[in-house]
């Protein structure tokens, strides 16, 4: 008995040395060629690289994971203890496996029938997610998991394991990472977390998708539950604080994808710039700081007054008809879905929403109109734009007198809410219109070059084209100061006289008689220089280039910063090459700037994610001009706009200068101008070149946009004086003569001039005008 006692031992000895023997070998072949855990020293996971306005308000995002990487102690202590309660609550007993939690997740999942706790650690959390990359749940995969853990445990702290986990844990809705979901569910930092939204995080480590806070909010505030129970067992909170959190109103503030909606535009062009410098992977992964120009007030106001502008237009253009017409059986079916969508958020005043056109009452002249199943009144004097284009009848002479033929039932129609009304209305509305032209503008400083608004279209989710930036459009008479700037430096001044008369030319490009016309195909006779400029005749323009000659204007424009090209022929003098609104902004900059032409400024600074600078950019001038033609040309332009085709900036109260522009037909529409601390330019017209209505010169479509700008930006601004330098002189002129002014003029002018050029001889008596004589103040009216 006692000999079989010892063979049976042996045996049963033996049988645990194999099986020793055999899980150690299947232990070291599944832990061998494991990940090199150093490489967590050095935690560089893809990053979400930010830019930002230039008071350091995001403006835009890029990512291929939205991760925000910050510091362990960025996290106020009640995150890091929802986070440890809910996953992991012997985190700092273990060493990197805790068999006890193991047991007890698998006693509690069993008693619940459902998988309510995991028994994976945070630091195999850790591994799992930075060293291995197969997810497939295997034992092997657990034992290399294991494994790697127990060594994490030895070479790193507590504190940088949790600093890892926090980071790099995924929570849903694209987020990676603490920080990123706390500005992706709540649009705040981490560090401003209250229990409650803490809690609702940590809920969300198991099933991203199943627990969503999003799209399954009561299974998230089951969660929520959970960890704030684990959370009062752990002692981390007391009963009453679990309690409050548990009642406490989680508010959802989802920040967008990204933020482009600020100032969409200008974020992309500032992308395409560092994915062209850098690389998409480092701008997509690597965490770069991007620090612009942009002002984001001005960009708001910029994007304001270019809608308003463009919405005003559009109205002058005439009402283009329904956006679709239902027929009865559609109606009702297109009312209910209007009420699901106006539920829950109601219509409010200014909100522009779809309508559907219910009655046309001839007799009352009006419309009833119903949003949802709730009525509006719609009235002429809210409608009255809405007449049919007539290209025969000017734009603002035209009036819809009657509703009778312009509106019927089952129309679909765009209208704004205006104000509550009395039953059976919900509200007074007024006609609305998605417009069809476009717009852009750019204001930059002329001194730093810096670019503090920049609005490339009517809207970026419709289309993505930049036509501040990538259009090039015929400039029209907008070009026409660089070519007087560049007349003043071969000779002439602003009192040189240059006959307004008719002049044909077979220096085209086509080799035809060719006749350039003046606006409204008047002439003037003799004309001052000044006064050339300030009612933008087209014809003395063509004399002044051909005078000084092309070449020389084409070398000239160069100077300004005009890199586009320019026809080398007299047709250059109507702006009949295409050029960018950047390239005309950075051109008038030079008036403003004293002759100095500026390199614009999209970006200040680029960082990478450890704060190392990769770009700096600080302003960078050369001398364009010399300082005296640049003032001649400013105090020209300010005539243009306190005299001519600008006159629509007088309302701005202060010291402006600036050329407006008109192509043939009507087909773009610009106003370029400054002040002594902002350029702006503004462009209009349509994207398929045609034309837009009578009468839409720059003066009257672009004009209204760059005050409605620029009256805002400098609102809360110092009136500023443009600078004389040295080397001018200011003289009162007769406007008719060019010579000084005597007791004989009858209308006096001041005009600068380079010292020396100014005229020294009066003006004498006038002669009576002889019948038929053209008068040089005939307005050429708007261009």
């Amino acid at each position: 008995m006692r000999k079989l006692f010892k063979i049976l031992t042996g045996v049963a000895l033996f049988i645990a040395f194999v099986a020793l023997a055999t899980g150690a070998v299947v232990w070291y072949i599944w832990s061998s060629n494991l990940p090199y855990i150093g490489s967590l020293r050095e935690y560089r996971p893809p990053v979400i690289s930010e830019v930002y306005s230039d008071s350091g308000e995001v403006i835009g995002r890029f990512w291929e994971e939205k991760r925000i990487v910050v510091s362990l102690d960025h996290f106020p202590p009640h995150l890091v203890q929802a986070f440890i309660a809910a996953e992991d609550s012997r985190f700092y007993q273990h060493e990197g496996v805790d068999i006890l939690s193991i047991i007890r997740a698998f006693i509690k999942n069993t008693l619940a029938g459902r998988i309510e706790q995991g028994g994976s650690t945070i630091t195999q959390q850790v591994a799992k997610s930075l060293l291995l990359r197969d997810t497939e749940k295997t034992y092997r995969r657990k034992v290399r998991e294991a494994t790697l853990s127990l060594q994490i445990e030895k070479e790193f702290s507590k504190e940088r394991i949790l600093f890892l986990y926090l980071n790099q844990i995924y929570l849903g809705h694209g987020a990676y990472g603490v920080e990123a979901a706390a500005r992706t569910y709540f649009d705040k930092s981490a560090s401003e977390l209250t229990l409650a939204e803490a809690a609702i995080l940590a809920g969300l480590t198991q099933a991203p998708s199943r627990y969503s806070i999003i799209s399954h909010f009561d299974k998230a505030k089951g969660r929520q539950q959970y960890v704030l129970e684990r959370m009062k067992e752990e002692r981390y909170i007391t009963p009453q604080e679990a309690e409050e959190a548990a009642g406490a109103e989680i508010r959802l503030n989802l920040s967008p994808e990204n933020t482009f909606e600020k100032a969409p535009y200008f974020t992309e062009h500032v992308r395409k710039h560092l994915e062209q410098k850098y690389g998409r992977d480092l701008l997509y992964r690597g965490g770069l700081k991007v620090y612009t120009t942009l002002n984001l007030d001005m960009q708001r106001k910029a994007q304001g007054a270019v809608r308003q502008g463009i919405l005003e237009l559009d109205k002058r253009e005439g009402y283009r008809g329904p956006l679709k017409r239902l027929g009865p059986a559609e109606r009702e079916a297109f009312k209910r879905e209007g009420a699901l969508k106006h539920a829950s958020e109601p219509p409010r005043v200014d909100d522009v929403v779809q309508g559907l056109i219910e009655k046309v009452d001839d007799q009352q002249n009006e419309v009833v109109v119903a949003i949802g199943e709730r009525l509006a009144l719609l009235p002429l004097p809210e409608m009255n734009w809405a007449r049919k284009p007539d290209p025969d009848v000017p734009s603002h002479n035209a009036v819809l007198k009657s509703v009778r033929g312009v509106f019927q039932a089952g129309d679909v129609v765009l209208v704004r809410i205006k104000d509550a009304l009395p039953k059976p209305y919900e509200w007074m509305v007024s006609l609305e219109q998605e417009p069809e032209v476009q717009g852009a503008l750019i204001c930059m400083e002329p001194g730093s070059g810096r670019v503090k608004a920049l609005v490339g279209g009517r809207d970026f989710s419709l289309s993505q084209f930049n036509r501040a930036v990538q259009a090039r459009r015929q400039p029209g008479s907008s070009f026409k100061p660089i070519i007087y700037a560049a007349a003043l430096d071969h000779g002439m001044t602003p009192s040189t006289v240059i006959l307004d008369a008719p002049y044909l030319s077979s220096t085209n490009p086509e080799d035809d008689i060719w006749k350039p016309k003046n606006y409204k195909e008047t002439f003037a006779g003799p004309t001052l220089f000044r006064q050339a400029l300030v009612q933008s005749r087209n014809v003395i323009t063509v004399k002044i280039l051909k005078e000084i000659g092309v070449p020389n204007v084409i070398s000239y424009a160069r100077r300004m910063g005009i890199e586009s090209e320019l026809a080398p022929d007299l047709s250059l003098a109507l702006g009949s090459s295409g050029l960018s609104l950047l390239e005309l902004c950075r051109a008038y900059s030079v008036f403003a700037n004293g002759g100095m032409l500026v390199d614009p400024i999209f970006v200040n600074r680029v960082e990478d994610g450890y704060g190392g600078v990769l770009e700096l950019n600080l302003p960078s001038l050369s001398e364009s001009i010399s300082k005296e033609t640049a003032y001649v040309m400013t105090d020209l332009l300010k005539a243009a706009v306190q005299e001519g085709t600008g006159w629509r900036s007088k309302a701005l109260k202060r010291p402006a200068a600036g050329k407006t522009g008109t192509t043939n037909d009507l087909r773009d529409a610009w106003f370029l101008g400054f002040t002594p601390s902002l350029v702006t330019g503004v462009w209009v017209g349509y994207d398929d070149r045609r034309p837009m209505g009578q009468d839409e010169t720059g003066s009257r479509a672009a004009n209204p946009i760059w005050l409605y700008f620029m009256s805002e930006a400098l609102k809360d601004r110092a009136v500023e004086e443009f600078e004389v330098p040295e080397g001018v002189v200011s003289v009162k002129i007769d406007a008719k003569t060019g010579l000084l002014a005597s007791h004989h003029t009858k209308a006096a002018v001041s005009q600068a001039f380079r010292a020396g050029e100014e005229p020294t001889d009066f003006s004498p008596k006038p002669e009576a005008p002889r019948a038929g004589q053209f008068s040089q103040f005939d307005m050429e009216g708007e261009d």
